[in-house]
Parts: C-alpha cells; structure tokens; sequence
C-alpha cells in the first residue's frame, strides 16, 4: 500500500533553531564529503569514497528521525550525511575515512567511508551492497520479541535492491509484521548501469506493492522539508503498527559512483548540469533566503564555523594513531567457552549409550532451559510432531514454543542473515539455525555466511555474532548430489568461525553444548549417516563439555597414525581392529572433533611415537580439509624434531 505523507515540516512551520541545526549539518556533511577525496590525492588515505552530494536532504532526515538510545540504524556506504545527522563528528568521520585506530566504526579495520558507532545503535555493515537488510530485518524481530519500542532504519541505494536477499528481507519482515523502515536512495545508477537495466518499474519500492502488511512512501529525497515528512510517518507506522515500511527517495548523484568511477563516461553534459541544478544544499539554502528564515550573514556563520572545525578536525586525525600491526591477530572470533569439569573432553559415565541424533535433541533441549535467550530457527524444524528432515528438532517447539522455535522461509541466507541481525540486539541471545536441511544446501547463505565469519574482527571486537549453524553433513545414505557431499574443505577456509565435526553420540552432545554457549559463531557438522546408527551411540553425561580444538584418541597405537573425523572415524576403527587381529600393525586412531580450529598438539605427539601419518575424511579428490592437515603436518614436523626423522 502507497502511503500519503501526513506534513509536519515545511519551510515555515519549522522553527530557526533547527532550521540552523539542519543546514549546519548538511554542510558539514558537504564539506567533509568535498575533503575526502583529497585525502586520496595526498596518499593519507580514504581509498574509497562514494560521495554524498545529491542524497545530502534524504540522509539528514534518516539521521534526524534516528534516536541512539532505541533505535538501530544500518547505514550503507554512500551515508556520510547521515552519519553526521546522526550525530558522529567530523574527527569520527575522519578518523574512518583514513582508518585510524581511533576510527569508532571498526578502529581502522574496515574499508574507507562505512561509518558506524556501534554504542549508540549505528551498525557496521559490510561492501555487499544491500546484504544489511537482512540483519536489519533480524534485529527488528529481537526488538518484537523482547517488546522494545524501537524502529530499525536499514539504508541502501536502488540498484542493490536487485540483489534477492533484499526480496527475502522484504518478504520476511512483512510476513512477520516487523518495525523496520528500508530506505531507498535513488540515484538513477548503479555505478554506471542506469536504472533501466536494474528493474521495470520506474520506482523499485513498486516491486513491493504486493506485499502484504507493508507500507511504502514516495519521497523527494532532494527535499530537506519532504524527506523529513516522509521519514516521521515511516517512523510512526512502523513504531506505532508494527509493520515494515519502504520510503523511496528520489535523489540524484551529483559526482561519480566513486573515487575510481568516471561519470562523465556514460553520463552527458545535460545530465551533469541537470544534476547539479538540483543539489539539494544548493536548494535549501535558497529557501531559508527567499523565505526570510535566516539571513546572508547567518549562513556564511555557519558555513565560517563548519570550516574551522573540519579544518581543527583534520589536524587532530592526522596526529591520531595508526592501528598497530600486531593487532591483526585481535578480535578474530570471540570467547570460547571453558570447560572446567571435562578440560579435555572426556568423561567416565557407565549410563545407558544413546544415538547421535538423541544427544543432539536433548542437548539443544537442555541449552534452551539453560538459558531463555536461546531461538532456533530454519527450513522445517518446527512441524507439529515433526523436527527438520531427520527429526533431530523434534518436541522443541511445544516445550518452548513458536516464538523461540520456528520455521524459517526456504531461504538459506534469509535464514543466516536474519540470524546475524537478531543476536546485535543483546549479547547474551544465542540463536541455533539449521543453515540448510542438507549441507550441499547451504550454498545459497554463502554471502552472509562469510559476512558474519568478520563482522567481530571488522567492528574491533564490537559485535560478536554468536550463532550456532547445524549442518547434516556428508555421505552413506545414496542421495546424490545435495544430499550427500561435504562443504567443510571450503567453510575452513574463513577465519572467525569454528567448524566442528563429530563422529560419536557423547562428542556430538559435548561440542554442541561448548558452542552455545560460546561467543562467535560455530558451525556444527552432523554426520546424518550416524544419527540413528548404534555404532555412534554412547553413553552421555548431562552436562558434557567438549573443548574446541581437542582431538580424542580413540584408539592407541604405536605404528601408525590415522587422524580422521565424521562418518570415517568408524570405518578407521575398523580398519585398525582388523589390521592388528592380522597382526600386521598397531594403527593409533585421532579423531579430531574440532577441525577449526584443530589440534595439531595431540596429532605431532601421535607421530613422535609413529613416524606414519595417514590422513583419512570424506570429500572430494582434490581440495578437501585433509590436505591442509597433510600440508601443515608437512610443513612444522621437520621443525618438531632435532633431525628432521619425526615422519619416514
């Protein structure tokens, strides 16, 4: 449904004082937006700027309507302007802009022009353009659920809503009737692909008009008095009626996408001065003249201070300090938890074994009593009787009900990013999501997958996405294809999440628990072959913990060692049990549990007793995780042992 805007604004019903305020900061956030390509020139830094001219009026009222202590805003690159009507300074907008280890979006870690200040709710989002709608959509749902009265602003240009996880978050949000108002700033380009090419409707926000239990308002985003106007009643319905709503602002981009775009390649010298005749600055300024509303004299005031203080700002950034190199290392994943009754993920118990899939479903159980700020969602998990494809979320529903345990859409990245979005609201949510009902499936959430693995490093250990993605993972059931590969040789590639493996009933419960109740996000690979199979059943502690990073030994030996994990620790356990009734060999068995990060300790002191090494895991021929077992083995044995004869 279009929305008529209800006017509260206008050029005389607004009082000077923030009449004063508003064009102070919109020159402000001129200026600041003129300097930054300077910085580039001079090799100070801000490598990349998109700037904000054209967008200056839309990004002041996004800024002005936001309010730090309840609301959230998810700002995207072009934002600069509103940062600053936000309320960040021209030293923090520095300070990002050449990636200062006083930078308060990320202490220089992130690239130029994202601008963030996560203690008063301005969020750091990433370069994929448009992905924060998603996150945003998750943490409306947190401010729903726990009752707050916040909004949450999500901004992005219109060509970004072309990607389908701007649909998926679209679609999410009103299907569950949330309080988040999604910006639309129209330029007329992506980069350098017109509007035309990106959608055929004229306005974007009208590929939305089907949906239900959404509002959408028609701004012109090059109008302070307009982009206000529509910006309160976006705020209103959505605080008020709890629904999402799209504000589509038309704006123009008056200089090139970026520092590295040239305009005037695809652009004509109509359209550059058109562009230019409607500079909404330009704009205002003529009507606070031409409507008495501040005088000459008043303007240059404000324009003479502006300049003085992005001139003092610009002196106290460049004497701030550069981030240290040694702090590379910082803020890579948040804390695991510590184990202090099973240090090393072992235990005595002589109780009744259980299957896999058992432990699982009762350690989930568990946690969620444990700690009420614990939600699972994803693809068929909540079903009446029934619990995901293979029932291991069986019962979770009715003894914690619909509003912690629920069915997502069929959308992989739907389903992780709105994971992502949910725990920003508290740190002490932990959200379980099952990313795909197969592992094969779960390429689809690829992109916030890898968004969430540096979104703690990114933000200078501000956020720490603390989320646990279940994976039924690898072979032996004859599903074909997307039914029985094995993704983990990729997922370990990416620092800032951990990827755990287990192969029997008591490791799969230990793992899960340690993971839930870590900071950060972990990946938990289940073995679907073994879910119900008896030789994985074993007995189970209640309350068992197992460490990340700590192998266990499941059988000794002296001739060889096999380090292996999942479904072929079994099948290695055979092997070995048959190879020594041959009496060819006594074959040590190491399965890992944990393969990021791994432990290499328990491997290297297998093989002073060995000399053998044999690395053994379901995947592909070439590029699976055993090969970076093989490698680093490879690479630090010689360096373990005085003559280089720790492997034959």
């Amino acid at each position: 449904m279009v929305k008529s805007i209800e006017k509260k604004y206008g050029i005389q019903q607004t009082d000077k004082a923030t009449l004063e305020k508003w064009y102070y900061l919109m020159v402000l956030g001129r200026a600041l937006d003129d300097r930054a390509p300077n910085y580039l020139k001079q090799a100070i830094g801000w490598s990349y700027h998109a700037p904000a001219a054209g967008h200056d009026a839309i990004q002041l009222a996004i800024g002005q309507v936001f309010e730090r202590t309840r609301d959230y805003l998810f700002p995207y690159y072009r934002d600069l302007v509103t940062s600053v009507s936000a309320g960040l300074t021209a030293e923090e907008i520095i300070f990002n802009g050449i990636s200062k280890a006083t930078d308060v979006a990320g202490g220089g870690r992130h690239m130029s022009n994202h601008f963030a200040k996560p203690e008063w709710n301005i969020q750091n989002v990433s370069s994929c353009t448009g992905n924060h709608t998603l996150h945003a959509v998750g943490l409306a749902r947190a401010v729903k659920t726990y009752q707050s009265d916040g909004v949450v602003i999500s901004s992005q240009g219109e060509s970004s809503v072309s990607e389908g996880y701007v649909y998926e978050a679209i679609n999410g949000a009103s299907r569950e009737k949330l309080p988040v108002i999604f910006v639309f700033q129209d330029n007329g380009y992506g980069i350098s692909v017109p509007k035309k090419d990106q959608t055929a409707n004229r306005k974007v926000a009208d590929n939305f008009r089907g949906l239900k239990n959404l509002e959408i308002i028609h701004c012109n985003g090059k109008d302070v008095f307009d982009s206000m106007n529509a910006m309160d009643e976006a705020v209103r319905i959505a605080r008020h009626k709890q629904i999402p709503v799209i504000v589509q602002a038309n704006c123009v981009r008056i200089h090139s996408h970026s520092n590295s775009d040239r305009h005037d390649l695809y652009r004509d010298d109509y359209e550059l001065n058109y562009v230019l005749e409607y500079d909404p600055l330009a704009k205002f300024r003529r009507l606070l003249l031409r409507y008495d509303r501040l005088s000459e004299a008043e303007l240059v005031a404000i324009e003479e201070r502006v300049k003085a203080e992005v001139k003092a700002a610009h002196k106290v950034a460049l004497a701030a300090p550069d981030p240290s190199p040694d702090s590379i290392y910082d803020f890579v994943i948040g804390e695991a938890y510590s184990s202090e009754k099973y240090p090393d993920g072992l235990h005595q118990s002589n109780a009744e074994p259980i299957k896999l899939i058992t432990a699982i479903n009762e350690t989930l159980k568990a946690e969620f009593r444990h700690n009420p700020d614990t939600y699972l969602w994803g693809q068929d998990v909540a079903n009446k009787d029934k619990g995901g494809i293979f029932n291991v979320t069986k019962g979770m529903q009715q003894e914690f009900g619909s509003q912690r345990v629920f069915n997502a859409p069929i959308a992989e990245d739907f389903i992780m990013g709105t994971a992502n979005g949910m725990v920003r609201f508290d740190k002490k949510i932990r959200v379980v999501v099952e990313g795909a009902e197969f592992a094969d499936y779960f390429w689809p959430a690829m992109e916030q997958f890898v968004e969430t693995t540096h979104d703690y490093w990114r933000s200078n250990g501000q956020f720490s996405p603390n989320i646990v993605v279940r994976l039924a993972s690898g072979g032996y059931i004859g599903g074909g294809l997307y039914h029985s590969q094995n993704i983990e040789g990729a997922l370990t590639t990416f620092p800032g999440t951990r990827i755990v493996y287990p192969s029997f009933a008591d490791d799969a419960a230990g793992l899960l628990r340690t993971a839930i109740r870590s900071e950060g996000m972990t990946v938990f690979m289940e073995p679907k072959a073994l879910y119900q199979s008896p030789i994985a059943a074993t007995s189970v502690p209640d309350d068992f913990e197992v460490p990340f990073g700590k192998a266990r030994i499941r059988r000794a030996g002296s001739d060889l060692t096999v380090v292996t994990y999942g479904n072929t620790t079994h099948l290695c356990l055979d092997a070995a049990a048959k190879i020594a009734a041959d009496g060819l060999g006594d074959v040590e068995v190491i399965d890992l549990r944990s393969l990021l990060p791994w432990d290499k300790e328990t491997v290297f002191a297998s093989l002073k007793k060995t000399a053998r090494l044999l690395v053994v895991h379901e995947d592909k021929v070439f590029g699976g995780f055993g090969g970076e077992i093989a490698a680093t083995v490879t690479e630090e044995a010689p360096k373990r042992h005085s003559n280089g004869s720790m492997l034959r």
